[in-house]
C-alpha cells in the first residue's frame, strides 16, 4: 500500500520549495513532514528530495510528484461527487499542473491559452521554460504532465497534437543594415555583424544562415536570454536576431525594423504531448491549446495527429503551408534545475 500521506508530504516540499512553508499547506508541524519523507526515503532506497533553498525533487521524486497530480486530479473529480467525502476542516488541496514550453511560444500565444483555462479551472499551473526541442526530455524525465514541444515523434506515454508552426523573421533595424550589411547578407557581413543568442541551445541563427547561404558560419553574439529583449535590441540596433513574426510584426510594417533578405522566415511545426493518464482530465486544456494555436500559428498544422487514439484521424497541411523543419538544436542537456529556454 502506498502512504499517501507521505506522498502529499514530498509533493508539497517540491511546490512550496521548503518543508516549513509545507507543513502550513498541510496544516501539520515540519517535523512531522520532514519525518513522513525521511521513512517514505529510507523505504525505498533513495533521495526524493534535494535539501536546500529551495529544495527540489530528484528524477525520481519529479516522478512521485507527477503521480500525485494525476491523484489530485483524480480525487477532485471523485469529491465533486461525493462531497461528504472530504476530511472535516481540512486545508482544501488544490493541485498545481507542470507544464513545459519555449520562452518564445510563452511570449506570443501560450500564456492566451493558459489564462482562459485557469479562468474555468480550478487547477493551478506551474510553468518551466526551455528549448522547444528540449521540452519533450521534461515529459520523458516524468517532470511535466504535458509540453509544447518541436518533437514530432509522439514521447512514450504521451498524446500528441500538431498545432502549426510559429514564424520567425531574421531582423535588425535599418541602422544596423547601414553598417553591416550595406553590401548584401554575405558569409563575409554574417561573419562581423553582431547577432543575438537566447542562450548555448539556441540554433535558430545558425539555422537561418544555413538556410540563406549554405554553410555554417561563426558570427559574434550577444547573449540575452529573453523573448522581448530580443526584439529591444533589434530596434536599438545592437543586433540582429530571429524574432516571431507576432512580436515584430508592427515594427516591419513601420519600418523600426527590417529582414535581413526579405520573404526569407523561419518555421518551427509544433506539437503539444500531454501525459497519456492525464489527457482525458486535461481535455480542456487541449483545447484551449488547440484553439489558441489555431488563431496564433501559421494555420495547416492544427489537425489531431491519428495516433491521438481519437476520431478523425490526422490532416495534413493545408496547400502553400510550408513548414521548415528544424534541425537538432541546443543541444545541451537539460539540468537538474528549471532551464529558461527560448
Amino acid at each position: 500500500m502506498l502512504d499517501y500521506s507521505a506522498l502529499r508530504a514530498v509533493a508539497a516540499v517540491v511546490q512550496t520549495g521548503s518543508f516549513e512553508k509545507a507543513a502550513r499547506s498541510l496544516n501539520v508541524t515540519p517535523s512531522a513532514v520532514s519525518q513522513r519523507v525521511k521513512q517514505l526515503e529510507e523505504r525505498l532506497g533513495v533521495v526524493l528530495i534535494a535539501r536546500g533553498t529551495p529544495c527540489t525533487a530528484t528524477e525520481k521524486g519529479e516522478w512521485l510528484c507527477r503521480h500525485m497530480e494525476n491523484v489530485g486530479m483524480l480525487e477532485g473529480e471523485l469529491l465533486e461527487q461525493l462531497p461528504a467525502l472530504a476530511e472535516p476542516g481540512a486545508p482544501p488541496q488544490r493541485v498545481t499542473l507542470h507544464i513545459a514550453t519555449s520562452a518564445d511560444s510563452l511570449g506570443t500565444w501560450f500564456l492566451s491559452a493558459l489564462a482562459n483555462f485557469a479562468k474555468r479551472s480550478p487547477y493551478l499551473v506551474h510553468v518551466t521554460t526551455d528549448d522547444e526541442e528540449h521540452t519533450a526530455e521534461w515529459l520523458q524525465r516524468g517532470r511535466v504532465i504535458a509540453a509544447v514541444t518541436s518533437v514530432e515523434k509522439p514521447i512514450q506515454g504521451c498524446r500528441r497534437l500538431s498545432l502549426g508552426a510559429l514564424r520567425y523573421h531574421a531582423t535588425a533595424s535599418p541602422d544596423f543594415m547601414a553598417r553591416y550589411f550595406a553590401g548584401g547578407v554575405t558569409a563575409a557581413a554574417m561573419a562581423n555583424a553582431p547577432a543575438l543568442t537566447f542562450n548555448q541551445k539556441d540554433r535558430l541563427q545558425g539555422r537561418w544562415i544555413r538556410q540563406m547561404l549554405g554553410a555554417d558560419l561563426a558570427f559574434p553574439t550577444h547573449w540575452l536570454p529573453s523573448t522581448q529583449s530580443f526584439v529591444d535590441a533589434s530596434l536599438s540596433g545592437m543586433g540582429w536576431g530571429m524574432n516571431p513574426a507576432q512580436l515584430v510584426h508592427a515594427h516591419l510594417q513601420s519600418g523600426r525594423l527590417v529582414e535581413l533578405v526579405p520573404g526569407t522566415p523561419l518555421d518551427v511545426p509544433l506539437y503539444w504531448q500531454v501525459n497519456r493518464l492525464a489527457a482525458d482530465r486535461l481535455a480542456e486544456l487541449t483545447r484551449e491549446v488547440v484553439e489558441t494555436a489555431k488563431r496564433h500559428l501559421l494555420a495547416g498544422a492544427a489537425a489531431t495527429d491519428a495516433r491521438m487514439d481519437q476520431p478523425g484521424g490526422s490532416s495534413p497541411p493545408a496547400s502553400g503551408t510550408a513548414l521548415v523543419k528544424k534541425p537538432p538544436r541546443r543541444g545541451n542537456k537539460m539540468p537538474a534545475s528549471s532551464v529558461n529556454g527560448r
